[in-house]
């Protein structure tokens, strides 16, 4: 089997992410077997169990493994629950490994899954890789509202998955450095990603049913979903400029107010009246106001995006290699050209 070539850049070739939350029965045995795919692929690995503020015995277990594999096994606890999302991203945060691969600790993602996708990354240069679960071993109740999701956040962001809600992702290290992720965005890597520039593939995966523990699952994380959809695309395709959106809005809300105006003007020449008291004059008013506020509202935005980017030395792009650099060397001061 292909593996993914040794990149010196990092001190291990692969480390698997896994948040826990009360997954205390099936630490022991998804260790066991993540552990017996990591030594057949003959790569150098880590395990990072991020506990969510279990309340079941979770935590002990999980410090339990890091203590008997010191060199391969970390142990991450978080204070409290703060949900999957900031789970994952303390993980990635604790990471020393050139891919990284995300899966959940209650059995139902296949750790045999993750040598074929590192595979596929190195053979034809992918840098995600999203599990597909098109089997899916979950009741009814769970899927539909799933499927439909999907559907909805592939067609706003043009990236098309069947299956965003599988953890079972691998990424290049230097990929994630471009992501950050907050509220429940865990699901929308792919859409982040791709806005990096990221190349992106799906692939189908083993799931199999829940064993041990109950699920986390709930339809108010559908709602979620979509709200955090929301803040996507707006991150995705505005946030550097901002105005297009406020500005739009304002224009039609300018639009509305002259439309009001109008209709008032020509009822006092048909009617003989300004219609003083009809709501022609407080929908004017009110979309004139409106219309200001959002031209504002995206003045203020721009100036705030400017100050994140410049704040961060940041810059709106995505560099994945130059060739050929040429090391920027400053004047001296006395040759500084002066532009004043």
């Amino acid at each position: 089997m292909a593996t993914p070539s040794t990149n010196h850049r990092y001190p291990f070739d692969i480390s698997v992410v896994l948040p826990v939350y009360n997954e205390k029965d099936n630490l022991q045995p998804v260790h066991d077997e993540l552990v017996s795919v990591m030594q057949n692929m003959n790569l150098r690995y880590e395990i990072i169990y991020v506990d969510d503020g279990s309340r079941d015995g979770s935590r002990e277990a999980i410090t339990a493994l890091a203590q008997a594999n010191p060199d391969t096994v970390r142990a991450v606890l978080l204070r409290r629950n703060f949900g999957q999302t900031a789970a994952i991203q303390a993980g990635i945060d604790h990471a020393n490994g050139a891919v990284i691969a995300l899966m959940d600790a209650d059995l139902q993602n296949d750790p045999h899954d993750i040598p074929a996708m590192l595979e596929q990354m190195e053979r034809e240069g992918y840098d995600l890789i999203s599990g597909w679960r098109k089997n899916r071993k979950d009741r009814t109740i769970r899927k539909i509202p799933s499927r439909l999701a999907n559907g909805l956040i592939s067609l706003v962001t043009g990236v098309r998955l069947h299956d965003y809600g599988c953890t079972l992702k691998t990424y290049r290290r230097d990929m994630l450095d471009h992501v950050r992720l907050y509220g429940e965005m865990h699901r929308f890597i792919p859409v982040l990603a791709n806005a990096a520039g990221a190349r992106i593939v799906e692939r189908v995966v083993n799931h199999r049913a829940r064993i041990h523990g109950k699920s986390k699952y709930s339809l108010w994380r559908t709602v979620k979903v979509v709200l955090d959809l929301t803040t996507v695309t707006f991150m995705t395709r505005y946030i550097t400029r901002p105005m297009y959106v406020f500005g739009a809005t304002g224009f039609a809300f300018s639009f509305l107010s002259m439309l009001s105006i109008a209709v008032m003007a020509l009822s006092a020449v048909l009617g003989g009246g300004l219609l003083w008291h009809s709501p022609w004059p407080v929908f004017a008013a009110l979309f004139g106001a409106l219309a200001l506020q959002s031209v504002l509202m995206g003045l203020i935005m721009e100036m705030m995006m400017r100050t994140y980017y410049e704040s961060q030395d940041k810059g709106p792009y995505a560099i994945g290699r130059v060739i050929n650099a040429h090391k920027h060397v400053p004047l001296p001061v006395s040759e500084n050209i002066s532009l004043q």
